[in-house]
Formats: C-alpha cells, structure tokens, sequence
C-alpha cells in the first residue's frame, strides 16, 4: 500500500491511467455546473432534443455531481482515441461513424477505468469512487474540458490539440480532492468548417446541435421513419456521421489510435452495397455484436442501409 498527499496522488491517477492505456487524463474539481443547466433547458425548450423527451428530465441531476455520488469532491476524466486510418473498403458501401467500427467502446472503456479506481483504492483503501461512459446524466463535455482534455469545439465535440476530436471520454468520481487542471481556452478562432460541411445545417452558432436535423440523431436515436427531406443528404451515411470532424483542421495531423479493440472489424471493412442489402438478422447479430450498432436493432438497421443507398443514388 503507498499512502500520498493530494498532489501525489493525483500525479499517480495520471500515470496509472496512462499505462492502462488512456490516451488523456485530467482532473477537475466538482461543482454544479450551473451555467450548462440553463443551456440545456433552453434548447429543450426550443425542441432541438427531437424525441429524446428523458434529456428533459433531471436536469438538476445533470450538472451536479453529488446526485451520483454523495461527497463527491473530485472527477478524473479520461479520454481515448477510437481514430483509424482503415476504414471501409468500397467507397460505394454504406457508411459507418468511425466510433462504430470496433468493440462497444461502454465495456472497454468500463473495464479501464475499474482497472483505474481499483489502483487508486488500494494507494487510498478509504476512497470511494464511481465511473461512467455515457450511462448517467452526465455532462461528459463540460467536464472534459474543465479537466483540461480540450475545448468544446463549433460543432460541440471536445477537440484536443494532439489527438483531435476522435476519442471517447470516460469519467471517474472520487470523494478525494485532488490537484486539478485547468480547463482549455477555446482554439477554433474564426473557423466555421464544421458548421458550414454539416450536410443537413444541424450545427448552431452556440455550439449546440439541432438533433432533429442531425445525421447522428436520425440514424441512432431515431425510432421513426427517416424524414424523405433528409435522405438526399445523408451521403450514404448508415450509422452516425463524422463530417463534421472530419472537416476540422484539428484533425487533420492526427495518429491512429492504439487500442486493437477499436480496429474495424475485416469482414464489415470488406461489404460491398449489395451485402449490405441482403444482410439478414444473423449476420447482424453475428458481426455487430458487442459493437455500438447494437444500439439500433436489426429492422432500424435495415431502415437506415434503405436510406443510405437512395441517398448514394441521388448524387449520382
């Protein structure tokens, strides 16, 4: 058992998370985040949350800590890149968000983080902690950059200077203080790349999205039909859509990831569009299993491949 101070600890927090194999690791102290409250009330309000009727619920919850861990003093926030340079093979096949091409990124990054909180109990037996990755009324973006991970770029995602915005934020609270970080100043300057290359004008000048209007949205979240004036500009899109990282300058200069699990699946890589068409119900189970496209069943898959290949066809 090593017993340390709050500056040492939070020094072997950092260290830990890195031999884990996190690619980012911050600190920020808890608080209510007040400010993020009224934004998000205000574009509920608006309707900009399209069918996502629960983001309308416990927004006292979302911007205070303490509601998920009673003495909550401090949250390390990790993130890890899921960016790849291999990707789909024929540029005439559906297109999927890169977050999606490998393992489920809930269970790995769980796992790394378990791994995180079990090191730093047993440095300090008295913690108490609990970790998140998207499953919790969380504001996962506000605190990755009030722990220092990056900014919140026009487009709404955190960007990092050295690995871009291609990555995962996984969060840990603590009943520990610990010596913070401080949030990143914001660097897009005067760009408005992503907000300009939406392809259905879905990015406000807030830094917010208009769900109703994103790919994303439509091609997850959504249970109903994908809106016919929306089909043409989905660009083949299938699950999820990147355009809006991918036209970041940020982006342009940035690594592969090193984590295998996030690595596209060959035989998904290798799917031309007839084979996206003929999928049936046990190829889908058997190659998207564990992956995040389990978030849409089988028939919405199928909805959002009908979609895709008309929207290919309009551009031809």
């Amino acid at each position: 058992m090593i017993h340390s101070d709050n500056n040492n600890l939070s020094v072997l927090i950092k260290e830990q998370a890195r031999k884990i194999g996190f690619d980012l690791c911050g600190i920020a102290s808890a608080r209510v985040m007040t400010e993020n409250g009224e934004v998000i009330k205000n574009w509920c309000q608006a309707g900009m949350n399209a069918g996502m009727s629960y983001l309308e619920r416990n927004i006292e919850k979302r911007i205070n800590p303490e509601y998920l861990l009673t003495g909550v003093k401090s949250l390390v926030v990790t993130g890890l890149s899921y960016y790849s340079e291999i990707r789909q093979k024929d540029p005439l096949t559906p297109v999927l968000s890169r977050y999606a091409y490998g393992a489920n990124y809930h269970g790995v990054i769980a796992a790394k983080l378990e791994k995180l909180l079990s090191f730093i109990k047993n440095v300090e037996p008295e913690t108490n902690g609990r970790f998140f990755v998207d499953s919790a009324p969380l504001l996962e973006k506000p605190w990755a950059r009030e722990a220092g991970l990056g900014w919140q770029g026009k487009h709404s995602v955190v960007i990092n200077k050295r690995i871009g915005s291609f990555f995962f934020i996984g969060i840990l609270m603590l009943n520990k203080d610990l010596d913070c970080d401080q949030p990143v100043n914001d660097h897009c300057g005067t760009c408005r790349m992503c907000i300009d290359q939406c392809p259905t004008g879905a990015i406000n000048d807030n830094r917010t999205i208009d769900a109703r209007k994103c790919i994303a949205n439509l091609t997850i979240e959504n249970r109903g039909p994908i809106p016919e004036d929306i089909i043409p500009k989905l660009g083949g899109r299938v699950y999820g859509c990147d355009r809006c990282q991918e036209v970041c300058p940020w982006n342009k200069h940035i690594e592969s990831a090193g984590t295998p699990e996030f690595a596209i699946n060959e035989e998904v890589a290798s799917m031309n569009r007839e084979e996206w068409l003929s999928l049936t119900e046990e190829q889908y189970l058997r190659l998207f299993r564990d992956t995040a496209l389990e978030r849409v069943k089988y028939p919405s898959l199928m909805r959002n491949i009908s979609a895709a290949i008309k929207s290919m066809d309009y551009q031809r």
